[in-house]
């Protein structure tokens, strides 16, 4: 929740919980894209099997953290949107709706390829996640192509959001960054 002084007040940056889930979910969303790219063109071996392990660690992560994300988000009070152009206020929450949106699209959409391919997702090395139904060989090579496309998506997407901050900060100078900078001091400068 926000610490902001006057609970009506629309605070100027977001809550340190916010705050470490967005950059806690940066990292984990970065270690699941580099793992994909590095495995898929492995040869099978212990370390491919790891590294898928690690990969579906990673997602099933990322689709809880995204959860608590969500339920966060909508309970705290949050910065208003950056007034600009029209285009740009569209573009810059059609990107945040993207971005909550394949938060659970892709690990959900890795989930059911994993399941649909008959292999299990031990979270941790620790307990099977439930099957949401037996193995499907049919769906599995449709529901690989869905997790890669929703990956792409997501990739471009998180750039998109990755430019957008470069630009407030570099060109436009309006410190809108430092709102979700852990540490940051903006509302006091």
């Amino acid at each position: 929740m926000c610490f902001a002084e006057d609970s009506m007040a629309t605070p100027s940056r977001y809550s340190p919980v916010m705050i470490a889930l967005h950059w806690l979910m940066a990292l984990l969303i970065i270690a699941a894209f580099t793992l994909g790219f590095i495995m898929t063109d492995m040869r099978i071996s212990p370390t491919k099997l790891q590294f898928y392990a690690w990969h579906k660690w990673l997602g099933v992560t990322v689709l809880g953290l995204a959860a608590f994300r969500l339920i966060s988000r909508l309970l705290s009070q949050v910065p208003a949107p950056v007034a600009g152009p029209a285009w740009q206020e569209k573009l810059a929450a059609g990107t945040h709706l993207a971005l909550y949106v394949l938060m659970f699209a892709v690990p959900v959409s890795g989930y059911l390829h994993t399941y649909a391919a008959g292999y299990p997702v031990v979270y941790l090395g620790l307990f099977e996640l439930p099957a949401p139904f037996p193995p499907q060989p049919e769906w599995k090579h449709t529901l690989e192509e869905i997790h890669e496309v929703l990956s792409k998506l997501m990739l471009v997407t998180l750039l998109m959001h990755i430019a957008g901050a470069i630009k407030h900060q570099v060109i436009d100078k309006d410190r809108i960054f430092l709102r979700m900078m852990p540490g940051s001091q903006s509302d006091k400068e």
